[in-house]
């Protein structure tokens, strides 16, 4: 203990990802002493392995998609798939071959100090850090800790599954050819995006997913339609399943399951990710680290002089809803409590399959589980005028959820091309609490896909299909 170095500074940020390098940097350039202590890439999952590198592994599977759409609508045309493109723009573009000097220097820039190890808290205003190297040190911070360090991708209980060369998606995203077959377990975004791409650049796939639905957190309409256009493309999708056990040979993998054998030559794990609530040292000031999120309060606050955001406080897994608590956690420091406060209900999140599934706050199920009296309305994109001249690809649909007492929109979902896109109108109303009565009092331009929520409306106000 006495040959380890004692900083002491104004705030030390666990965990460098999104979230914690803006708030961080935030800090730093405000004036506070900040150390960001980080043991893998500055800028976490989503530039290196998740949001960024994936979307481009999707745009390139898109564009042979509608490739494939050209002779119904167009002539002719013919794609040769080839992954080698995609793989060079990932490690060359997105990644800088899995380099984050950019990131650090742009830190240091800030003003911010930066230590590549791995931070444990010991007691609200102290971290000890393993260094990369090998070293120790001890960070005790003035004002606070924020403890900002993700999840890791989970390893569901498999028998056999511990044993084998399994993906996560850091593998797959690292891959430098499309497997000739691959096995993906799970049936939420990250795993289905992974599905479909590979799918597309000639890879035999099979999902499995344990819920009887795709998707299952979002309204079962959207599970539903991509579950359809997976099997049209193709992929062999397998709801309600239950895994018995995994091997790997020389011939790949093996998955026996309830409804036999799966075999392939890849097997990706994307069932989930947890928090490591024991390892960042989090019972020190008290928490339960057999939780599955730390508690925080609205401005991410977990106790005196502790602060927590991004994937390990649970609400929500996405870039987006970091970096919004970032905002807030760096504000209540910096005015001593007179910043704003988190406010989730207008929460917007989208599978980038295709077609695209957006969605923003309440689904059907969950309104109706708080008490709301509820009234829905739909949309078949088929049934829009932009829909049917976009003919080829043109799944979809655009669902209200209404609190009907209150008569605003608490939820939506938007299923189908640039459905991300169409959210953003669908995020603002129920952001806002727009009147039902106001959004079709407004002017939709034709022929465009998001004049298709002029259409939900409509159905929306027809009929009587709410409580």
């Amino acid at each position: 203990m006495a040959d380890t170095e004692v900083d002491t500074v104004d705030v030390v940020v666990v965990g460098m990802g999104p979230g914690g390098e803006a708030l961080a940097g935030t800090l730093a350039e405000a004036g506070l002493e900040v150390v960001g202590v980080e043991p893998a890439l500055v800028g976490g999952e989503c530039p290196y392995w998740g949001c960024i590198p994936t979307k481009m592994m999707v745009r390139a599977s898109d564009a042979l998609a509608e490739t494939r759409r050209v002779p119904e609508l167009a002539g002719g045309a013919e794609a040769f798939p080839d992954f080698t493109p995609v793989a060079r723009r990932i490690r060359d573009e997105a990644t800088t071959d899995w380099d984050d000097t950019i990131a650090v220097d742009r830190f240091l820039g800030q003003g911010g100090r930066f230590v590549r190890g791995t931070g444990r808290l010991q007691g609200a205003d102290t971290v000890r850090v393993r260094e990369e190297g090998g070293g120790e040190r001890l960070l005790r911070a003035r004002t606070g800790v924020v403890v900002a360090a993700g999840t890791v991708p989970f390893a569901p209980p498999i028998p056999g599954l511990d044993r084998v060369p399994y993906w996560t998606n850091r593998d797959a995203v690292r891959a430098e050819k499309a497997p000739g077959s691959l096995c993906v377990i799970g049936g939420g975004p990250i795993g289905l995006e992974f599905a479909q791409a590979f799918a597309r650049f000639g890879t035999r796939v099979t999902v499995l997913e344990a819920f009887e639905r795709l998707l299952g957190p979002e309204e079962p309409e959207s599970g539903a339609l991509v579950a359809d256009v997976l099997a049209r493309e193709g992929l062999d999708v397998r709801t309600g399943v239950r895994i018995t056990g995994v091997a790997h040979g020389p011939d790949g993998f093996t998955v026996d399951t309830d409804g036999g054998q799966v075999g392939a030559e890849r097997l990706l794990v994307a069932a989930g990710r947890r928090p490591d609530l024991e390892g960042l040292g989090l019972g020190s000031i008290g928490l339960d680290t057999s939780a599955r999120a730390v508690p925080v309060d609205e401005r991410m606050r977990v106790a005196p002089g502790v602060w927590a955001l991004g994937d390990i406080v649970g609400k929500g897994e996405f870039t987006h809803v970091s970096v919004y608590q970032a905002r807030i956690a760096a504000q209540d420091i910096l005015t001593g409590g007179d910043g704003p406060v988190a406010d989730y209900r207008a929460l917007p999140r989208v599978t980038f399959t295709d077609p695209e599934v957006g969605a923003v706050g309440l689904t059907e199920a969950q309104a109706r589980d708080r008490g709301l009296r509820v009234r829905t309305g739909t949309a078949q994109i088929p049934s829009t005028a932009r829909g049917w001249i976009h003919k080829a690809g043109n799944d979809g649909f655009i669902k209200l959820v209404e609190d009907r007492d209150a008569g605003v929109p608490v939820g939506a979902t938007s299923a189908g091309p640039n459905g991300g896109e169409v959210l953003g109108a669908l995020s603002v109303a129920v952001h806002a609490r727009t009147p039902v009565e106001v959004l079709r009092s407004m002017i939709y331009a034709y022929p465009t896909f998001h004049r298709g929520i002029e259409d939900a409306l409509n159905d929306l106000v027809s009929g009587d299909r709410g409580d």
